[in-house]
């Protein structure tokens, strides 16, 4: 259990803070992407949705390569702000973030395009602004699809894996997720450790998706 808390409480954070950053990039990139036409607008999405199916590890040789001292945006804010992300826990947030952006900016997409365009229309009839007519019209009725999708990403956060070693490393206390723990506690056989750790982080996802399956079926209601 001593092993076990601290893993689950880093695990808890990283997971929020991926939703909350996925969350203001997936639905803002949703709604863009629904809502406007420009050249390169598929191909954006293509890229949008490339971490859902790239390897994670591949996911972490891109971060390495974008946020180590010597990569160019990790070289820069090592050089001018003093700032590091290798080997920290906002390491592992920017890894899960990356690999659990796309399931909510998926389901936000569909959400925003599944809006009756017409209801917008009769808010900027009312004299609403864009602004007013996202919070008080478009939003309302696609948030369920925006929530199951952000369920979605703080079960794929609390699980992931590949791309977090590679990033944050397995700290103990620091850097250390569930995930990892358990990879740890396998390879030094500690079967106990290991089998207390994965039944957490079943459980949590478990009832993770249960509350996503949940809003799913009110959505389709």
């Amino acid at each position: 259990m001593e092993a076990a808390w601290p893993a689950l409480a880093l695990s808890l954070k990283v997971a929020v803070w991926t939703c909350a950053i996925s969350l203001a990039l997936g639905a803002g990139l949703g709604w863009l992407l629904a809502r406007r036409r420009f050249p390169g607008r598929e191909l954006l999405d293509t890229l949008l949705t490339l971490p859902l199916v790239l390897p994670p590890t591949v996911l972490g040789y891109y971060l390495l390569v974008l946020f180590g001292r010597r990569g160019w945006l990790g070289g820069w804010l090592q050089e001018q702000l003093g700032i590091q992300l290798i080997f920290t826990w906002q390491g592992a947030v920017i890894a899960a973030s990356v690999v659990a952006f796309p399931l909510v900016f998926k389901p936000a997409r569909a959400a925003f395009e599944g809006v009756d365009t017409q209801l917008e229309q009769a808010g900027r009839v009312l004299g609403l602004s864009e602004w007013a007519l996202f919070w008080r019209v478009t939003l309302p009725l696609a948030w369920r699809g925006i929530l199951a999708g952000l369920l979605l990403a703080f079960a794929r956060a609390m699980g992931e894996f590949g791309a977090t070693l590679m990033v944050a490393g397995s700290i103990p206390g620091r850097t250390q997720t569930l995930s990892v723990a358990v990879y740890e506690a396998v390879q030094a056989g500690q079967d106990a450790t290991a089998a207390l750790l994965v039944a957490i982080t079943t459980l949590v996802c478990t009832a993770v998706l249960l509350a996503a399956g949940w809003l799913g079926r009110r959505e389709r209601r």
